[in-house]
């Protein structure tokens, strides 16, 4: 994947999980890294392990912040040849008992921030008559899942946008395509009891969690042009659990 080596890269959501690990590989891959974050202390300790990425703090929750300051980062990295909308929250609730906060919170950091970046990037990338753009989706946003409405609208609404986008901007040699994780082992599943684990992997064929390794080479796949004729797409990455 040496044609990543100098790319300029801006992810949202680096900082753990499925983003740091993507994080990990394009740093390997010599890629010029932007990294959009919301925890200053998760920020801080990013900039200490990787020191040549670039880190923002960014609240996706409000349209006009993104507005503001996602052109500056992009100036900021001398342009954009990679977006990869990462970042994401879930407020689970069954659907009576669901809040407007907790609604419109989830909708607005996993649906709306992603529209927003995407287009601003396009503009760039319109201007350097190329671009690839990754949005990482889930799963559940093909099954659906109880107690999840906002998160699998969510999830749901950007695959069918990131259809629309690959539509509008093929011609102008933007790619835009979904990597969709299954369940996949971060900080938050080791606190999984052992009982609701085994259950999972009832329903996984590969019979193991994913790795955060797994989800980012198919990321690194679609960033590079490796990919050249790929749009529009989701590559599901999620041991077989669910099967397009």
């Amino acid at each position: 994947m040496n044609n990543l080596k100098n790319k300029k890269v801006i992810i949202t959501g680096g900082s753990r999980g499925i983003g740091l690990s993507v994080l990990e590989a394009l740093y390997k891959y010599d890629a010029k890294i932007l990294t959009i974050g919301s925890n200053s202390n998760n920020l801080e300790n990013l900039k200490k392990n990787f020191p040549n990425i670039i880190v923002e703090q960014l609240n996706l929750k409000n349209q006009n912040d993104i507005v503001k300051q996602f052109p500056k980062f992009i100036e900021t990295l001398g342009g954009i040849d990679v977006l990869i909308n990462n970042a994401g929250i879930t407020k689970d609730n069954l659907t009576l008992r669901m809040k407007e906060e907790e609604w419109k919170d989830v909708i607005d950091v996993n649906l709306n921030s992603v529209f927003f970046t995407c287009q601003i990037a396009i503009k760039a990338m319109i201007k350097n008559k190329s671009g690839s753009i990754v949005n990482i989706t889930s799963v559940v946003g093909h099954t659906g899942n109880a107690g999840q409405a906002n998160y699998t609208a969510s999830k749901a609404g950007v695959v069918a946008m990131t259809k629309s986008l690959a539509k509008e901007y093929a011609k102008k040699n933007i790619r835009v395509n979904c990597v969709s994780p299954g369940f996949i082992a971060t900080d938050m599943t080791k606190d999984l009891k052992e009982e609701y684990k085994n259950e999972l992997l009832k329903n996984i064929p590969i019979n193991r969690l994913g790795t955060g390794n797994d989800i980012a080479n198919a990321v690194i796949f679609l960033c590079s042009d490796n990919s050249s004729y790929i749009t529009g797409e989701t590559i599901h990455v999620n041991g077989g659990m669910y099967m397009a």
